[in-house]
């Protein structure tokens, strides 16, 4: 067994109806004049602001238009700088979580921002902790509420890249699945997949340890049953539930276990194209499964078969089916993008001419590291022509 660490939000609340202990949670970590960021749909969320202003918290409001972008996150400092704000709470999807949780890095770490980015900045550690942030997710996806790490776009660069430091983690999580009743179908399967895939990946990534294995086996069979539940119900609050939980365990498995070739190429496209991260991930999963898989079954040796048997294990949690073998983890990806009408990446104008960046750019990426086998040029090349 290898070494490992397991790192998360100080305290997560989790349950339908628990966003009432915003305000108590708010006062707790010294809250009174907070960095309220938000999706561009304001009236979605504008009951949770209001449980905050009516017990006294001052808010200042910050929107969220799209995936947070370098430029955004200067205009997010210098505004939540400017009102004095003593901490942050996000309350939206990834990218809203995202900006807060660097937001609140921030205000406690001078210099400029590049100073910190991966990649394309310096890449510097934080030195100080961040300001409180509570993070309240109203999507099942990313996981952000409980990862250590903030995706920030370039588009001088054409690349997302990462704000990463363990102090990063919010204070306090409130998991409330009634936030996500609301959610259209497309995003609901978008987020989803990601889910999906940050179960799947973590599982079977080189890092995998024993505390993720848990959550993983535990989350996979829930989001495979209550996906497609939640997509074409959206009303339905068990199959959201589940998914919220689903979501949540994900994020801590990948913030600990890391991820694989999905994930690999949904950064880069990412930032290539604007194409929503949930989306490129869905196209993505089915073909990446099968390109690890190949491989694995070309290599023949101990450390395949062993992988090969986490493949397995992840077949028959999707499917149900104590028989399963991994290749029916591959039909069950298809299967379900086909059911939740999931887009191809040529939807999102990406094309065989895109190839060679996407796969330079996917060979570099972090996510990739932790992928269970090296996979060639070709390998990767395949699976972004068959994703198109």
């Amino acid at each position: 067994m290898n070494a490992f660490e397991f790192a998360t939000t100080q305290q997560i609340i989790f349950g339908r109806g628990k966003i009432t202990e915003l305000p108590k949670l708010a006062a707790r970590h010294g809250l009174r004049r907070c960095f309220v960021v938000t999706g561009k749909s304001v009236s979605r969320v504008q009951p949770v602001i209001d449980l905050l202003t009516k017990a006294g918290t001052e808010a200042i409001s910050f929107i969220v238009p799209s995936e947070p972008s370098v430029s955004l996150l200067r205009e997010a400092v210098s505004k939540a700088t400017a009102a004095n704000c003593d901490g942050v709470v996000a309350i939206g999807g990834g990218s809203v979580i995202d900006t807060g949780k660097a937001v609140a890095s921030l205000l406690r770490n001078t210099g400029d921002l590049l100073d910190y980015l991966e990649v394309i900045g310096k890449g510097q550690p934080m030195q100080n902790a961040s300001a409180p942030c509570i993070a309240v997710p109203t999507t099942s996806g990313t996981g952000a509420e409980v990862t250590r790490n903030s995706v920030i776009f370039s588009p001088e660069h054409a690349v997302k890249v990462s704000l990463r430091s363990v102090t990063m983690l919010p204070v306090a999580a409130i998991v409330d699945p009634d936030l996500t009743r609301n959610l259209p179908p497309s995003p609901t399967a978008w987020c989803g997949m990601d889910a999906l895939t940050q179960l799947i990946e973590p599982y079977t990534s080189l890092r995998a340890n024993p505390l993720t294995d848990a959550l993983c086996l535990q989350a996979i069979p829930l989001a495979a049953r209550s996906l497609p539940r939640a997509f074409r119900y959206g009303d339905d609050m068990e199959a959201r539930t589940e998914m919220s939980l689903a979501s949540l365990f994900g994020g801590m498995a990948l913030a600990n276990s890391g991820l694989g070739v999905v994930h690999g190429f949904a950064g880069p496209l990412g930032g290539m194209f604007d194409a929503p991260h949930g989306a490129i991930c869905a196209a993505i999963l089915g073909n990446g499964l099968a390109a690890n898989i190949s491989h694995l079954k070309r290599t023949q040796n101990q450390d395949s078969a062993r992988v090969l048997d986490r493949y397995r294990t992840v077949a028959r949690c999707l499917t149900g089916n104590p028989s399963a073998e991994p290749e029916d983890a591959v039909a069950f990806a298809r299967n379900l993008s086909h059911e939740l009408r999931i887009p191809p990446l040529a939807s999102f104008g990406m094309g065989p001419g895109d190839a060679d960046e996407a796969v330079r750019k996917a060979s570099a990426s972090s996510s990739m590291k932790a992928n269970p086998v090296t996979l060639s040029t070709e390998e990767l090349k395949e699976v972004y022509l068959r994703s198109l």
